[in-house]
């Protein structure tokens, strides 16, 4: 592969990068817009998981990540302050990571992936809260955040898989 080649298609990464970036905030601002009608604290769809899930499939793990934490900085910075941020970035983290080894292992369908990342995300949010509110008592809401982390991973899963089917190559 030529220089220039390199070059252009490091370009294209960037750019489609940037794109799953924004993608991934409108996401996370709809959800901010039009929550779940659903009187449990702490519930949402993750409808930018979509689009990490996607990267994590179409991409590296750095440029999965750098998505990631570009949205959730975006995000924490527009509609949910520091403290959002901070739960957002430690739910993210260990959600990523949990999906890309997990996709890695060739073992686990999206959806699969999906439904552990849902719920890897409120653990991950979890064991902050108790690490900043000094509580351990929090972990008890873990059952129903267990329980809609699957729920939510199986149908972002499942979008995920029909989206990322029809997309064009990157290359």
């Amino acid at each position: 592969m030529s220089s220039q080649a390199k070059t252009d298609s490091r370009t294209r990464l960037v750019a489609i990068s940037a794109m799953f970036a924004a993608l991934a905030l409108i996401f996370s601002y709809i959800e901010f817009l039009i929550p779940l009608p659903v009187p449990i604290p702490g519930i949402k769809l993750g409808l930018a998981n979509l689009v990490i899930l996607i990267a994590i499939v179409r991409m590296d793990f750095r440029h999965a990540f750098a998505i990631n934490a570009a949205r959730i900085l975006l995000a924490g910075l527009l509609f949910s302050g520091v403290f959002g941020m901070i739960y957002s970035f430690a739910g993210g983290v260990l959600s990523i990571v949990i999906m890309y080894l997990l996709y890695r292992t060739g073992l686990f369908s999206m959806v699969g992936v999906s439904m552990a990342g849902g719920v890897a995300h409120n653990l991950g949010q979890l064991l902050t809260a108790c690490v900043l509110l000094q509580n351990t008592a929090i972990l008890s809401y873990f059952p129903v955040l267990l329980f809609s982390g699957l729920i939510s991973g199986i149908a972002i899963g499942f979008l995920a898989y029909i989206i990322e089917k029809r997309l064009p190559s990157f290359s």
